[in-house]
């Protein structure tokens, strides 16, 4: 009887299929290693040999083309979205793309795909989900944020094996028809410019509107990016949005932004993040007038500010030196449009008009392309999107930008200003209310009639009178010339101080001088008045040793009082331990 050799063993890493004690059929398949250095053996179970033979032999041919899931994890929508923005995203892209990032992931996607094996999301899943999307309401736009969020997020899948091929690559993403921008028209400029003139920060609004800078470029602009013996603007950096978080440890029920203790949880400012964002731009005499009148006017702020001020070097601040927030920037900037009577407009068209000026002024290309901040291989595209061949604006051409802007379609009403001269309105007569040792210029007589009556009345000891003057007179005597002018009564508070004074060792003093007072203050009173309820200082007093002195100053009595006493504890404290506090005055 002959007996039938032996099976022979398969070999190492073979694939096997068997029937199993349980009844089914079972096919394993090794298609590689595993991050432990054991093999990677794939075990699939059906119910019949031929269905297991069917999945053994695509594994092994996603194995053979190296399109193999990677082992581990069995990730779905939801925790492949959140591990990638949270530990992989987040990492590598700037504050303002991860933050557009997370809205598109917590918001919409998880929401309405989080269910989904990241390995069984189809395109239809995601065709059908931006048509509820908008359907719901959402913009086209904010659809096709969820879609490009969704493709990168799954191209980082697949580059790292969770995922064969990326699901959104192929669906059909929303269509997102892009809005023709209507640049403003040169009066439409004008009257801007005009309206900004009477407002803070004049000058930010001229270079938006004459260089088309980006916000961010803007805010984030600092005096040492201002050449003015050169007539160049250097972009180095942009603002970027705050973010904050609470300082009172969530107890106050508001919102991290509303505490008033929040804490910003970010840098103000990024560098430039291109090559070609960070350039150097030619600037019209008018703007770096403006510009020179601006940082006189910013030095009469500080002075004002005196302890309150924070020094940081930028261009554009708030009234004690911190930069300007976006979102204030932003509104500020409709106001400006809706006292100018102009219509209503992105903050980021005004970018579009700079551009449009560039190309009726015939300047090159490659200048454009340098002072807008695009990249070679994407400026033509660029100039597309802005640069708007309106036939309004193509009538209105110039030698130069200055030229077109305060050359001679004055606004109605107004005198074209002489060459290098702000395009600050001003009458010819300059009312100047004479208050003492102070001079407080006004564009309206009964303006200064009323500062003069009133202030009078507080200090009844000293001179208070109107004077004429002229305004070349006054443009030549006093730094900051014309835009120094007021057109409206300053504002005035009684403002409560306090101080006490501490000898070595924490004893407090007996000064002979009253300890708490009140006195009405104008917001030109640079050492008497402040806007703020509170704010208090401890100083050591030069040549007295190692005496203290604490000041608070407020409009608010109960704050100033409440202030006072943590004054007091400080300045006993540092005159205490003089050595924790360093050797400057300040601290």
């Amino acid at each position: 009887m002959r007996t039938s050799a032996p099976k022979s063993r398969q070999p190492n890493g073979a694939s096997s299929i068997y029937f199993g004690k349980d009844g089914r059929w079972h096919g394993r398949v090794t298609v590689g290693v595993k991050d432990n250095g054991k093999p990677d053996r794939r075990h699939v179970s059906r119910k019949t040999r031929a269905e297991v033979t069917k999945v053994v032999r695509e594994l092994e041919r996603q194995r053979d083309n190296g399109a193999v899931r990677k082992a581990g994890q069995s990730w779905t929508v939801k925790t492949w979205l959140t591990h990638w923005v949270e530990n992989i995203a987040a990492a590598h892209v700037s504050e303002n793309t991860i933050d557009g990032y997370r809205v598109a992931v917590y918001h919409h996607l998880i929401p309405g795909l989080g269910a989904h094996r990241l390995e069984k999301l189809e395109p239809e899943h995601l065709e059908r989900f931006y048509k509820k999307m908008q359907d719901n309401g959402s913009a086209a736009g904010t659809a096709h944020q969820a879609h490009r969020t969704m493709r990168t997020a799954l191209n980082e899948a697949v580059r790292r094996q969770h995922l064969n091929s990326n699901p959104s690559s192929i669906a059909k993403a929303p269509k997102v028809e892009e809005e023709e921008v209507e640049p403003y028209t040169v009066e439409e400029v004008q009257h801007l410019l005009a309206e900004a003139a009477k407002h803070r920060n004049t000058a930010r609004w001229v270079i938006a509107l004459a260089l088309g800078l980006r916000q961010g470029e803007v805010l984030g602009m600092k005096w040492d990016d201002v050449d003015f013996e050169l007539g160049v603007i250097r972009v180095r950096r942009g603002r970027l949005r705050p973010r904050y978080k609470h300082g009172c440890g969530d107890r106050c029920g508001r919102k991290p932004g509303f505490c008033p203790q929040k804490i910003n949880t970010r840098r103000e400012t990024k560098s430039a993040k291109s090559r070609a964002g960070q350039r150097p731009i030619g600037a019209p005499d008018e703007i770096l007038q403006l510009l020179r009148q601006h940082k006189d006017e910013q030095a009469r702020e500080r002075a004002r500010a005196r302890d309150l001020w924070t020094e940081k070097g930028y261009v554009f601040t708030s009234p004690i030196g911190e930069p300007l927030n976006p979102n204030t920037d932003y509104h500020k900037w409709k106001d400006l449009l809706k006292a100018a009577g102009v219509r209503d407009a992105r903050l980021h068209d005004a970018r579009h008009t700079a551009a449009t000026v560039l190309l009726i002024l015939g300047v090159p290309d490659a200048v454009v392309d340098a002072i807008m901040g695009w990249e070679p291989g994407k400026s033509a595209r660029m100039r597309r999107r802005y640069q708007h061949l309106t036939s309004r604006v193509l009538k209105d051409t110039a030698a130069k930008v200055g030229g077109l802007l305060w050359g001679s379609g004055q606004v109605a009403g107004s005198a074209a200003p002489e060459a290098g001269q702000s395009p600050v309105p001003a009458e010819l007569v300059v009312h100047v209310a004479r208050l003492g040792e102070r001079r407080v210029p006004f564009l309206h007589r009964e303006h200064a009639d009323e500062v003069v009556t009133r202030w009078s009345r507080d200090w009844p000891d000293h001179v208070a009178e109107v004077e004429e003057w002229d305004v070349w007179r006054w443009d030549h005597r006093v730094p900051g010339g014309a835009s120094a002018i007021r057109e409206a009564v300053p504002e005035r508070a009684v403002i409560f101080h306090a101080r006490a004074l501490f000898l070595p060792g924490g004893e407090r003093a007996a000064s002979g001088l009253s300890e708490q007072w009140s006195v009405p203050a104008w917001d030109f009173e640079t050492d008497r008045y402040t806007d703020r309820a509170s704010a208090w200082r401890t100083a050591r007093r030069p040549g007295s040793g190692q005496e203290v002195e604490a000041q608070v100053r407020g409009t608010d009595k109960t704050a100033v009082e409440a202030a006072f006493a943590e004054a007091c504890a400080k300045a006993a404290d540092r005159a205490r331990h003089p050595g924790k506090y360093g050797d400057t005055d300040e601290w």
